[in-house]
């Protein structure tokens, strides 16, 4: 069985080599650029199973180096920034990314964010024979495919695992801390603004945030319902 091959990118070689040597000893294959248009080529040529990238780089940045990756890939990215603001970290997780850590930095921190995305993408969750089936909107858990108005709807890793967790336990609420743990391991319960972000991408690629009759229901400060179809739906 290969290892999981990450990308990292940074214009810091002291970082780049602390980032690589940590990796390497959690069992990882690691491949590095010091660029972000280095960075592009790369995971084009390598597909990694997932890449973190430094905002702040040379020819390329690394929020429009996730932009030219997304295009082609929805493999998880973590991005890495001095910028600590709230909006600058809602700002990333909107543009594509799956996580985001602010320098200095742990390396143990970032090593168990790359854990819990791994665990994330292994596929770790039960499965479930359910389809949901409302006016607009099909969710096929089984075949991880959800429709809306009879087109095919493209999810990426994070929005599937969001819509899968509130999708498998529809008609109860789901606490932040609850899908927090679930989505990205249990360090990270305290993170609320990570689901706001999601939560509002997937309503608004299930044409659901205008919606009278909402398939999210959003419970303030608790956490989120997926609504059960109506039988006749």
């Amino acid at each position: 069985m290969r290892k999981h091959l990450i990308l990292v990118a940074d214009d810091d070689a002291p970082i780049l080599r602390l980032v690589r040597a940590k990796l390497q000893t959690d069992g990882y294959a690691v491949v590095t650029a010091t660029n972000g248009a280095e960075a592009v080529e790369i995971a084009e040529r390598e597909r990694p199973d997932l890449v973190i990238l430094d905002i702040m780089m040379p020819v390329m940045d690394g929020l429009e180096a996730m932009k030219h990756i997304r295009q082609v890939s929805t493999v998880p990215i973590i991005l890495l920034t001095a910028r600590a603001s709230g909006s600058d970290k809602i700002r990333g997780l909107d543009q594509g990314a799956d996580d985001y850590v602010t320098k200095p930095f742990d390396p143990d921190e970032l090593s168990a964010r790359v854990a819990a995305i791994m665990r994330r993408i292994s596929g770790t969750g039960s499965s479930s024979l359910q389809i949901l089936t409302y006016p607009n909107v099909t969710i096929d858990l089984t075949n991880r495919s959800v429709t809306v108005n009879d087109e095919e709807m493209q999810l990426s890793r994070t929005e599937w695992e969001v819509l899968y967790q509130l999708a498998s336990n529809a008609g109860r609420v789901m606490l932040h801390s609850e899908l927090l743990a679930r989505i990205w391991g249990p360090e990270f319960r305290d993170e609320t603004y990570y689901l706001r972000t999601w939560v509002s991408r997937i309503r608004k690629k299930l044409g659901d945030q205008d919606n009278d009759a909402p398939i999210i229901r959003t419970f303030p400060g608790v956490g989120y319902r997926m609504e059960l179809p109506n039988e006749d739906s």
